[in-house]
């Protein structure tokens, strides 16, 4: 299952990738939104690629012959590319939320116009800081190999007071930070939605009606993620809990969650640039032409739209 989700994500991430670089030819630059979709999914596909190599040397190494530093490193940038995928989606559903919405604080707004403008070096020291926080785990933990229900090679376990208390804040700073960031940005979208909404319902010119236009798709994706991450965030609490309360070794459990975690990003992601899901669907269609009996999954690639003739747009 882990293998299947393995695959899924790489493939929606490096499409992301390559579409991010096709604009790039197209445009000559890239947005902020942008950059840090293409630090997403980079960091989605190298962790799913360090995880997938840590699971293939686990079942290789059965017996735990190679010294154990090597894993304690795999799971050092396994959790680091983790902190890294965390704060990277609350960046970017906090960029959409300030695009979308607008604060009357001058203060908050000179905050958020600091952060924009500076997007690439936040980008750029996101991991960085993943990776200063998931250094410590290489002296507050433990290596334990003999856990209650399996024997994994070099599964770092926190077994002192000053492990679990370390653990405690990694899982504060890598999920509920970002988690609580993204909850924020959530309300923001939906009270602007609501009161959009209601000046729609409110207005009596229809010929000069509020509309929301491609608002909406940012929108469905901000929430979706923001839902998405949710979820994810206590399925991945509670495996932790069992990991350093239980001592149970599910850590292969984690890859799996956060393997699924990745792929629904990504077509998130996909589907919120529209020129991205047009591509997909358009060269999805053109692979079904090969096969005429798989022609009733094609996808229609236009929407249906009212009255177009009358705006004479397309």
């Amino acid at each position: 299952m882990t293998g299947l989700l393995a695959v899924t994500t790489v493939f929606f991430n490096v499409y992301i990738f390559l579409m991010s670089l096709w604009n790039y030819r197209q445009k000559k630059k890239w947005t902020p939104s942008e950059i840090i979709i293409l630090a997403l999914s980079l960091a989605n596909v190298a962790h799913q690629l360090v995880c997938y190599f840590w699971m293939t040397m686990d079942e290789v190494d059965s017996k735990c012959r190679i010294a154990e530093m090597p894993y304690a490193v795999m799971l050092l940038l396994i959790y680091s590319l983790k902190f890294t995928i965390m704060w990277d989606t609350s960046f970017l559903t906090f960029y959409y939320s300030t695009k979308l919405v607008n604060t009357p604080n001058h203060c908050y707004t000179q905050i958020q116009a600091a952060i924009l403008k500076h997007v690439s070096l936040a980008v750029f020291l996101i991991p960085l800081c993943g990776l200063g926080t998931c250094m410590p785990m290489l002296v507050v933990f433990h290596s334990d190999n003999n856990t209650i229900t399996n024997q994994d090679c070099g599964v770092l376990m926190p077994d002192t007071v000053s492990g679990k208390v370390y653990e405690a804040m990694y899982l504060i700073l890598a999920d509920v930070l970002p988690g609580v960031l993204m909850v924020k940005c959530c309300i923001s979208i939906s009270v602007h939605l609501a009161i959009h909404l209601r000046h729609m319902k409110a207005s009596t010119n229809g010929a000069h009606r509020p509309k929301l236009g491609s608002q909406m798709r940012v929108i469905q994706m901000a929430l979706s993620l923001v839902a998405v991450f949710i979820l994810f965030l206590v399925i991945d609490l509670y495996v932790n809990y069992q990991i350093s309360v239980n001592h149970e070794n599910i850590i292969t459990l984690t890859f799996f969650f956060i393997s699924i975690y990745t792929t629904v990003t990504a077509m998130v992601l996909i589907y919120g640039k529209k020129t991205f899901w047009k591509a997909l669907i358009h060269e999805f269609n053109i692979g079904l032409d090969e096969y005429p009996c798989f022609s009733c999954l094609k996808v229609p690639e236009q929407e249906a739209k009212p009255s177009t003739s009358a705006n004479g747009k397309t």
